[in-house]
């Protein structure tokens, strides 16, 4: 099972290539967050730099005053055949090998201060660094910059706060394993690690506690009410290390021999020779390895249950955005084609009711249209001045004999004329619909989306034809009107004279057949044809006739906008762009699908991150399998 952490490393350095190092800002769910891992927590001065070296047995942290860990480092120990040299590799180095160990500690200074500049700032962006060597077991530490509580020159007032966010942001997730360093020589009770772990983890079963500095502590006074869990219990036991002093550091005592000092102090300490086996930092690192070892084989099947869900979500992802175009002119005009038809089938369920928007073009049919012919201003037009005034002009110096036959036509065809602005306003309404849902459509596309400057073309091909279909429908729509006042049906006031003539013997009713409203509504026929009921009889009667035309126009002005207008769009609507097409060159089609940089990094970061989960699936499946 040692394969497990080595297994666990590896896609740990992937997430951090995509990106992916934890957190809740995670287009898809963090990979990294469902691994387990050991942070090690500590405040400064703690002695946590000391504790990783001893692990690792050799010098590589840089040191100094101040917070000296600016980002965070994940240390994956890798352990090696015997006699094979140690080195170590960075994740953002991967083909340089380092031997020299001095040069690692210079490459993470270096590294830090890439992103976050030679300041005091603190990054979340990890730094990965793989150690080979002989001398080590498999386990990967985290370690975290140290808990603080003041801020020093050149650091934001908010140092503190930054640190124990994102210090919190690695131990609050249950998959955490908390590594706590506190000093021996310090009270427990005042320990950052500790009382931070505490707040994360109230039960203690994810934390490990570390004693440091036991060899510090004052004469006659020991850390037996801790290491024994008598002081502060945790579910694991405690474990005492004893690091290399700064006077062993300044003289560059090798590990091997610190790690012999430390193993002598405990078996020789009459405090502590009865924990010995169970002290140091040896110790410390097997138990650690052992412990997540198990952690890792228990979080398989939840590991292989999110890899396979993001599996799904990335695929599905892809398929939104599209794979790759083709280089081939014969391709880019079919894929072309193909995006031409995903847009037309949108627009089409919009006009067919298969999405939201067609229905209201029967709103400007059903409402607007009979809207604006009731607001006509007919009883104006119509008032018995006006009837007056045009039926006098029409006769001229000769005086109609029998009836005002100019005076009806003129009434007529200037009652008409109103009749054109509700026509072209409905054929306006439909155009301004078919332009939005033009619009709707391309966004709903997501085929599109891919490709800005075919979108753009497409849009301007659609609207032209759009306009083409507006100015043939306000012909046809006028051309209706116009009809009208080309042709009155004289029917309609052949029987004006007979109904009059039936009114004689019936006063009740109305030349329409109606019961009278109002006085003089059907007049003697022995009138006089100058008198004021003259006109007015003139009046209610075209006034009758433009409202037998409204009725008739409010029916067919639809169909007129619908078969030049709304037919056109479904059937035509690209027609003429297809065209166009047809006649491109291989560039001018590349141009068209020049897709969108930003949503090309995008289906590439997807692409990979879909290509490191389906091999972290087939690793973590060879494994499970083999325990």
């Amino acid at each position: 099972m040692e394969s497990l952490i080595g297994l666990v490393n590896r896609i740990q350095r992937a997430c951090t290539s995509l990106g992916d190092y934890g957190g809740d800002d995670q287009a898809f769910s963090s990979l990294w967050d469902a691994l387990p891992s050991v942070a090690v927590v500590g405040g400064q001065s703690s002695g946590k730099s000391s504790v990783l070296e001893s692990i690792v047995g050799r010098d590589f942290l840089p040191r100094g005053s101040g917070i000296v860990t600016r980002r965070p480092l994940v240390l994956q120990l890798q352990q090696t055949e015997k006699g094979k040299q140690e080195y170590a590799e960075f994740g953002h180095l991967p083909r340089r090998r380092f031997t020299d160990f001095s040069l690692v500690r210079k490459e993470i200074q270096d590294e830090t201060d890439r992103i976050t500049g030679q300041t005091k700032q603190i990054s979340p962006v990890p730094i990965h660094l793989s150690i080979y060597s002989p001398n080590v077991v498999n386990l990967t530490l985290i370690d975290l910059p140290g808990l603080t509580k003041v801020a020093i020159e050149g650091q934001p007032e908010s140092i503190a706060q930054d640190i124990e966010t994102m210090v919190r942001s690695y131990v609050e997730k249950p998959n955490c394993i908390i590594l706590a360093i506190s000093p021996a020589n310090q009270d427990i009770a005042t320990s950052d690690a500790i009382k931070l772990s505490k707040e994360v983890d109230p039960s203690g079963e994810r934390t490990f506690g570390v004693l440091t500095k036991l060899d510090l502590m004052d004469k006659g006074t020991n850390a037996l009410e801790v290491l024994e869990g008598r002081s502060y219990r945790l579910q694991h036991p405690w474990v005492g290390v004893v690091n290399r002093s700064q006077l062993d550091i300044n003289k560059n005592m090798e590990m091997v021999a610190a790690r012999g000092n430390e193993r002598e102090y405990f078996a020789t300490s009459p405090d502590y020779a009865h924990l010995a086996s169970k002290m140091g930092s040896e110790y410390l690192a097997k138990l650690l390895s052992r412990h997540l070892e198990s952690v890792i084989r228990a979080r398989i099947p939840s590991i292989i249950s999110l890899i396979n869900k993001s599996i799904d979500e990335l695929e599905s992802e892809l398929d939104h955005l599209g794979r790759p175009v083709a280089v081939d002119d014969g391709a880019k005009l079919y894929t072309i084609l193909e995006l031409c038809r995903a847009f037309d089938r949108i627009f089409k369920e919009h006009l067919d009711g298969g999405r939201p928007g067609g229905d209201r073009i029967y709103g400007v049919f059903d409402n607007q249209l009979p809207a604006a012919l009731r607001k006509l201003p007919f009883d104006r037009y119509l008032s018995l001045q006006n009837v007056r005034k045009i039926v006098s002009e029409a006769d001229g110096y000769q005086p109609h004999l029998i009836a005002p036959e100019q005076g009806y036509r003129r009434l007529i065809e200037g009652s008409l004329s109103y009749f054109r602005g509700p026509a072209e306003a409905s054929v306006d309404a439909v155009h301004f619909v078919l332009k939005e849902l033009v619009r709707k459509s391309i966004g709903e596309c997501q085929e599109l989306k891919r490709f800005p400057s075919l979108q753009t073309t497409i849009a301007g091909a659609a609207n032209e034809a759009l306009e083409k279909f507006r100015d043939e429908s306000k012909k046809t729509v006028t051309r209706l009107v116009d009809m009208e006042s080309s042709y009155v049906t004289v029917e309609f006031f052949r029987k004006i004279p007979q109904e009059i003539e039936n009114i004689a013997g019936n006063p009740g009713q109305n030349p329409r057949g109606k019961p009278n409203e109002r006085e003089n509504s059907a007049p003697d026929p022995t009138i006089d044809r100058y008198s004021e009921g003259h006109f007015r009889r003139i009046g209610s009667n075209v006034s009758s006739y433009i409202n037998l035309i409204s009725e008739n126009l409010k029916n067919t002005i639809p169909k007129a906008v619908v078969h030049c207008q709304v037919k056109e769009a479904k059937q035509n609507l690209l027609n003429y762009f297809y065209m166009q097409i047809g006649k491109k060159e291989g560039k001018q089609l590349g141009e068209l699908l020049d897709e969108d940089p930003t949503l090309m990094e995008k289906r590439m970061q997807f692409a990979k991150r879909l290509e490191l989960y389906k091999q972290a699936r087939d690793e973590v499946d060879s494994v499970s399998w083999a325990r």
